[in-house]
């Protein structure tokens, strides 16, 4: 029966809703990773720490992934009734995921189109060459380009701060299987952003539970983590950034102030793009 409900009371029942912004992802390589980084390696990239967190920290958009029910119909047990039993669960085929590219190396592009190269073995011999009318492919065998350990993790401002949850998607043997266009022209400049759509054949679901004062910080790459440091850094210190919090890449101590800002990398167009750069 319907009632009146007191503000209070609504809050407490109402909760606090999730975000669709504080989320986090680990992209992985795959198994046989010792040819894939020779092919990484003639191209440019190098997946140091560094080229691993840019990649993570480069995700704009992303999707946690859902799964259904198969069912089968049974008239015969009961006249005039059909009973629905299920039968199997059914994963998502694919993933979407959507990225910044980065001006100086183009690193997300050159990675995951070099990943797809590796899965149809293309660009893997000298005498093979894409360029040649001659050239032929043959596709290497999944367990050699599927990778497994790919993680999406959904958290809240607070989550590492107070009492909360966070809950991690572990994909397991995904690859990349589609790059979408990407449309450029001489109109007004935006910025140029790379859809990549992963399949899989399930994932897993890990609830991590936080509890209160505990010094627990999020992944070191959390896009979403550090654009709130530098944001509140920047509100406390006009001059430029501080060097807590890990932040001492973004600050050159040599100045006369020590808080001078450097040039910091892809996190100058994340923030750019979310209209948290001050310059």
């Amino acid at each position: 029966m319907a009632g009146v409900v007191s503000i209070d009371q609504f809050k407490s029942q109402l909760g606090r809703p999730s975000l669709t912004s504080k989320y986090y992802l680990e992209l992985a390589i795959p198994r046989n990773n010792g040819e894939f980084r020779s092919l990484l390696s003639k191209r440019g990239i190098s997946l140091a720490a560094t080229d691993q967190s840019n990649l993570n920290l480069y995700c704009s958009e992303a999707s946690l992934p859902g799964s259904s029910l198969a069912l089968i119909d049974i008239a015969s047990d009961y006249t005039g009734v059909t009973e629905r039993h299920a039968h199997r669960r059914v994963f998502d085929d694919r993933i979407d995921f959507t990225f910044y590219v980065d001006g100086n190396n183009y690193l997300v592009i050159k990675f995951f189109e070099s990943w797809i190269d590796f899965i149809s073995g293309a660009a893997t011999s000298d005498q093979n060459a894409q360029e040649n009318d001659t050239y032929h492919y043959r596709m290497n065998y999944v367990d050699d380009y599927a990778c497994s350990g790919m993680k999406i993790t959904k958290f809240e401002s607070d989550t590492y701060t107070k009492t909360g949850n966070s809950l991690t998607y572990n994909f397991i043997k995904a690859f990349p299987i589609a790059i979408n266009s990407m449309p450029v022209s001489y109109d007004s400049s935006q910025l140029l952003k790379c859809t990549v759509s992963m399949t899989y054949i399930r994932y897993t679901l890990t609830l991590t539970e936080t509890l209160k004062n505990t010094k627990s910080t999020p992944p070191a790459a959390s896009p979403v983590r550090k654009l709130e440091e530098e944001l509140n850094l920047i509100n406390q210190n006009s001059l430029g950034y501080n060097t807590a919090g890990g932040g001492t890449q973004f600050v050159d101590t040599d100045s006369a102030s020590g808080f001078r800002p450097v040039d910091d990398g892809p996190l100058i167009t994340a923030r750019q793009a979310l209209g948290l750069d001050p310059r």
